[in-house]
């Protein structure tokens, strides 16, 4: 029987168990995948401490990336095959052994990349590409912000804002991660805790500031952020605290700036389709030439998700931390 990481109650990491499941069946449109990884993203810590809402139809189980191999093929499925080694964005279900995904949702993964770094490609490619190229519009020769420089998002966010030509300012924590956000190929990092980021970022713009943001923090960062923007500059809010903050519309008028929230996990089948299209046509030629790669920090086995969760929840990693499912994926699942 397969299984899947479950909790009966929202709670701390400890909650979590591996729980034997029902095996999937595909439905229209849906492949099922054998998950020999899966990501471990900011959003599983919330849904496990009840503070994010399924959407309705998605699956229970945590894990919204996973990569593998797929074991069976609905119908009305064209251009995949039972054996294909594939990636995909999960709506739900990614903490299993095996996943139901719809095809449009899936990606293969190039040759030259392994299973592992494939795992943790789909949810930050989607995302960073959703918001800064397809919201934002990010063009070669322009500059973007992007706050926290050592998070999944924030390593992928800067490796493919510079392969597509920007030029990026990072904030972070730190020394150590100041370091890893130039490492990545930053232009400049800024400790946000011992600098003003406003202040830096319009001195490197000689005051011009940055066509792009791409935010993590969210209410407490608005004003401020808003600050950093050029003429027709965009912010683009992709988590942090939700919390009311006062929007200076005169600000945003002058200056012809515009600000969009969003969150990829609830979008209609058919956004998340495109999404996925645009990114296996767009990035997923830099992943496989190695321009853009996701950063991992820690490699756990799945059945261990809990110790996973404590590793995102200390903030000390840098990167992704990946859930190995890959000795349980061979012995349930030979090709």
């Amino acid at each position: 029987m397969p299984g899947a990481i479950l909790f009966d109650k929202p709670g701390p990491a400890s909650v979590l168990e591996w729980t034997q499941v029902d095996p999937l069946k595909p439905g229209r449109d849906e492949v099922v995948i054998a998950v020999a990884a899966a990501g471990v993203n900011n959003a599983d810590l919330l849904q496990r401490k009840g503070a994010y809402p399924v959407p309705a139809g998605s699956s229970p189980i945590l894990g919204l990336e996973c990569a593998g191999h797929i074991t069976s093929i609905g119908n009305g499925v064209t251009g995949w095959s039972v054996g294909d080694r594939v990636c995909a964005l999960l709506d739900g279900g990614g903490y299993a052994d095996e996943v139901a995904v719809p095809a449009s949702q899936v990606m293969p993964i190039p040759d030259t990349r392994s299973i592992l770094e494939a795992a943790v490609f789909p949810e930050a490619a989607c995302t960073v590409y959703s918001n800064l190229a397809m919201i934002a519009g990010v063009r070669p020769g322009q500059t973007v912000l992007i706050h926290g420089a050592t998070g999944g998002i924030g390593t992928f966010a800067i490796q493919w804002a510079k392969a597509v030509g920007a030029r990026v300012i990072t904030t972070a924590d730190g020394d150590a991660k100041v370091a890893t956000g130039r490492k990545l190929g930053a232009d400049a990092a800024i400790d946000y805790r011992t600098q003003d980021f406003v202040g830096v970022t319009l001195d490197i713009t000689k005051g011009r500031g940055v066509d792009a943001i791409l935010d993590v923090v969210g209410a407490s960062y608005l004003d401020r952020n808003l600050r950093c923007l050029a003429d027709d500059g965009h912010l683009v809010i992709i988590g942090g605290s939700l919390s009311a903050a006062a929007l200076d519309l005169s600000r945003l008028m002058d200056s012809r700036a515009s600000v969009s929230a969003t969150r990829l996990r609830p979008r209609p089948l058919e956004q998340k389709a495109e999404i996925v299209a645009r990114v296996r046509k767009d990035v997923l030629p830099y992943f496989a030439a190695g321009h853009v790669r996701p950063v991992i920090d820690t490699i756990v086995p799945l059945r261990e998700a809990a110790r996973a969760h404590a590793r995102m929840e200390s903030g000390a990693h840098i990167g992704k931390v990946v859930l190995d499912n890959r000795d349980t994926t061979k012995r349930n699942h030979s090709r």
